[in-house]
């Protein structure tokens, strides 16, 4: 199920004078992931937006070399 389709699935209930939402706990599993997706696709746009405005130039769009990285992981 995609995000949408959790939120047209969600039933209301009036408990104390509020107005809730229940939600299936596989279903709000699933919209937090797609939610993290959309989140991860937003930062990879604006990664390559950052580089492109850079020339393509790792470095200058301050990218760290895997290799280095590597290392301090090791």
């Amino acid at each position: 199920m995609i995000g949408i389709e959790v939120l047209q699935s969600v039933q209301f209930v009036t408990a104390k004078g509020k107005r809730l939402v229940v939600l299936d706990a596989d279903d709000w599993e699933a919209l937090i992931e797609w939610l993290e997706t959309i989140e991860d696709l937003q930062t990879a746009q604006q990664a390559i937006a950052e580089l492109r405005a850079v020339g393509g130039d790792r470095q200058r769009a301050g990218w760290l070399r895997w290799d280095v990285v590597e290392a301090e992981l090791a």
